[in-house]
């Protein structure tokens, strides 16, 4: 398996890791809501250095697409691009929603052969960005920005399959269902440090994205709002 450095700044987190032969070699996790831009600079130092002491060469990077904050998206893909043009390595493009659905996965928790998952991004009052996928990360519902009532996801739940919800955006619905095949999983956030299994797939797949026109995945266009004058 390659040498892949993976980044993730779509979510309050910020963090890399290095991973190779199916291990993580190296990461680091910043949650203390600094500047991302700053933290990444010096998180990624930290993981070149690690190589240059081991005498590995990098053969990607991976870097998480979206759906997230805005900001942070585009901190994340502007520097993994300009980091695989000048190291000439291909770089490749995590779905941040498969990414949190991998992590629930392999979380260790009871779940169901045919379970249904689901991530959910916080957006503004009640709308996440949201998909819903199957154990083999075939989806089950496009992803796209959902503003949630009593009905939503309706249909995933009318299955009677365990539906699992999680994510940052998934205690706001947690009010609205009661149904007995509804599961909350708590503390579902996207890391680098889990990037690992679907940045292996997609290079041995040779799934890389443009260096010059791959943009992130917003799910919608962005809003800005003027700020209210303080008298």
């Amino acid at each position: 398996m390659a040498v892949i450095l993976s980044i993730d700044t779509t979510g309050t987190a910020c963090s890399t890791a290095l991973s190779a032969e199916g291990l993580t070699l190296r990461h680091y996790e910043e949650f203390e809501g600094r500047n991302h831009a700053s933290a990444l600079s010096g998180q990624i130092k930290g993981c070149l250095d690690f190589l240059r002491e081991k005498e590995l060469d990098l053969q990607a990077i991976a870097v998480s697409m979206g759906p997230g904050s805005y900001t942070g998206l585009r901190i994340g893909l502007s520097e993994a691009k300009g980091l695989a043009y000048a190291l000439d390595v291909p770089l490749i493009g995590v779905s941040t929603l498969k990414l949190m659905a991998t992590t629930v996965m392999f979380s260790g928790i009871d779940i169901d052969d045919d379970a249904i998952f689901v991530p959910m991004v916080d957006a503004r009052r009640m709308e996440v960005y949201t998909c819903a996928y199957d154990m083999s990360l075939s989806e089950l519902m496009t992803p796209g920005a959902l503003v949630l009532d009593a009905d939503s996801y309706a249909d995933l739940i009318g299955t009677g399959r365990q539906v699992l919800f999680f994510g940052n955006g998934s205690e706001k619905f947690r009010p609205l269902v009661t149904a007995p095949n509804a599961r909350f999983v708590p503390d579902i956030e996207p890391l680098a440090v889990n990037m690992l299994a679907l940045a292996d797939l997609a290079y041995s797949r040779r799934e890389f994205i443009d260096l010059a026109y791959s943009t992130p995945s917003y799910l919608k266009e962005f809003q800005a709002t003027t700020p209210k004058n303080k008298l």
